[in-house]
């Protein structure tokens, strides 16, 4: 009899979560514009309307996760949980994507003029000439709000296998603070899929009942 392992328990998760989500629209997969980095990055995204059939070489290469838009941020999410489960992944880190934003990392960098303390993570600001008083902690968790109850189960159930997974350690701090400071509590109270859909549904009514004609 074969033993279903911890992984594929953890793949299973994500798939039931994730399954059912529909394709955003190859017009609504780019979230930033500036430059032509974004549109080579989620060029090769463009009409993949099945996350499973993307080829992990593509997850792997594009460098997409940087310039998704939320759309495209949590409808490719589990095609890169899954590959990176499956060792699949030689550069991209979803990890790094799921818990940026939720632990503080202070460096000391010695110049000529004296020693500067370089922050990242949760306090650090984004860019305050353009974002003002925005922090890596607010960014996180307005980009990582688009997860419905069941997907963010899902990550929780990824994340906490892949602390369990490195021996090294060097993953627990950010894991764990991203855990308590935001997944956990997103798994147990987010909205739901069933209420997502509900209120899809109604705004479909309304929007015919205000114009017949109206399609999606």
């Amino acid at each position: 009899m074969h033993e279903v392992s911890d992984r594929d328990r953890v793949v299973e998760t994500i798939r039931e979560a994730f399954g059912s989500n529909e394709y955003p629209g190859d017009h609504f997969l780019q979230g930033s514009f500036e430059g032509c980095e974004p549109a080579d990055a989620v060029g090769p995204f463009v009409g993949q309307e099945d996350w499973e059939a993307v080829d992990p070489q593509v997850l792997d290469n594009a460098g997409a996760l940087n310039f998704f838009s939320e759309a495209g941020f949590r409808f490719y999410m589990p095609a890169y949980m899954v590959a990176d489960l499956r060792d699949q992944l030689m550069t991209e880190d979803p990890v790094f994507h799921l818990v940026h934003g939720f632990h503080d990392i202070a460096v000391e960098v010695p110049t000529e003029s004296g020693t500067f303390v370089r922050k990242t993570g949760k306090s650090a600001f984004v860019n305050p000439r353009r974002y003002g008083a925005m922090t890596w902690y607010d960014y996180g968790r307005q980009r990582l709000s688009v997860f419905t109850r069941e997907e963010a189960q899902a990550i929780v159930a990824y994340l906490k296998h892949r602390r369990a997974s490195d021996p090294d350690g060097l993953n627990h701090a950010s894991i764990d603070a991203a855990l308590e400071e935001y997944w956990l509590d997103r798994a147990a109270n987010a909205p739901d899929r069933k209420n997502l859909v509900a209120h899809l549904e109604e705004e479909e009514r309304f929007m015919r009942g205000v114009n017949p004609d109206f399609a999606l």
